[in-house]
């Protein structure tokens, strides 16, 4: 596609998911981060243990309409549906936009209409599982797959024999993100569930993002036990690590785990703890399946593809408004 300027290209988004907002701001571009006083949700700015760029930058609130920015990027519905209302301009809200969803539709799961319905607005979902489900109304869609960085010196191991769990909230968050399967292999395969307010579920509490690829390389094995979410970036982190991964054969994880070649998935839970036992049982095993998905990882989730399709896909919605333009003004 045509690169719309030599200038890094300005997006203002907020700060809603903090792992996807820090891989999201390896892409090339200059990210302005909203902030209030008090750090309500999605003004938290450069916030957490991430190791931000100096291409993201904290604005306050009370100096927005004083900026210009080449595209809005919404991650939320309160971001769409008011935040945009409160702290942007009439200026600023013709701008391209962008739509990210992060989520599967949650109150039916098949006949859901998206909030966005605009086909001036690209609505971006983060996997093809997420895309197929919603009722996306007339707003155009495109798919862009998680990107992940580890650090180069981090290597499976497997030296641990146990499994590890990463999910944040899973008891408040309950069936959904599969509490009772966990309660439930626990009693057959030891499993240390880590991730943010784990530790009311017995877990070992929030490790850091950075500090989180050496944590869990020492564990045979991943296990996701969720039914119903978008895939986690922690699976993709798992993979790019080098670990197994066994979880349910629901949602994308029935795109991204090739059964018995990177992993396991299945939806009968017994199966799932026979085959964890297994790699208990069995480390070389193990590692071979650790390999084959490290591999997978690098092939679907490798940050360079990450960024050539967000590039991509902020030139297009830009050119599409610069056309819009140009037509209107000709047809007045």
């Amino acid at each position: 596609m045509q690169i719309i300027s030599q200038k890094p290209l300005r997006i203002l988004t907020w700060h809603i998911h903090g792992s996807y907002l820090y891989y999201l701001s390896q892409v090339p571009c200059q990210f302005y981060l909203p902030v209030m006083s008090d750090r309500p949700e999605g003004y938290g700015g450069r916030s957490g243990t991430f190791k931000w760029g100096d291409n993201v930058y904290e604005v306050p609130v009370s100096e927005l309409k004083d900026m210009d920015f080449d595209c809005i990027l919404f991650q939320s519905r309160k971001n769409y549906l008011e935040d945009q209302y409160e702290i942007l301009d009439e200026r600023q809200r013709v701008l391209p936009k962008i739509y990210l969803e992060h989520d599967p539709p949650r109150e039916v799961p098949t006949d859901t209409r998206h909030i966005v319905d605009d086909p001036e607005v690209l609505l971006i979902h983060v996997t093809h599982f997420n895309n197929l489900m919603w009722d996306n109304n007339r707003t155009p869609t495109r798919v862009i797959q998680h990107g992940v960085l580890i650090p180069k010196d981090v290597n499976y191991t497997g030296v641990l024999e146990k499994g590890v769990v990463v999910i944040n909230g899973i008891a408040k968050r309950g069936r959904r993100l599969g509490y009772d399967i966990f309660k439930q292999v626990q009693k057959y395969v030891p499993l240390d569930l880590i991730g943010m307010e784990s530790e009311v579920a017995g877990g070992l509490g929030e490790i850091a993002p950075p500090e989180l690829p050496s944590f869990i390389s020492k564990y045979r094995f991943f296990f996701n036990p969720i039914r119903y979410t978008s895939l986690g970036l922690a699976v993709c982190e798992s993979m790019m690590v080098g670990l197994p991964i066994i979880g349910l054969a629901t949602t994308e994880m029935a795109m991204t785990v090739d059964n018995g070649k990177s992993g396991y998935i299945h939806t009968d839970v017994s199966y799932l703890i026979n085959k964890m036992q297994l790699l208990l049982d069995d480390p070389l095993h193990a590692k071979k399946l650790g390999d084959n998905a490290r591999e997978t990882a690098i092939q679907n989730f490798g940050m360079d593809r990450f960024i050539r399709d967000w590039l991509d896909a902020f030139e297009l919605v830009i050119e599409k408004s610069m056309q819009l333009r140009q037509s209107n003004q000709t047809n007045y």
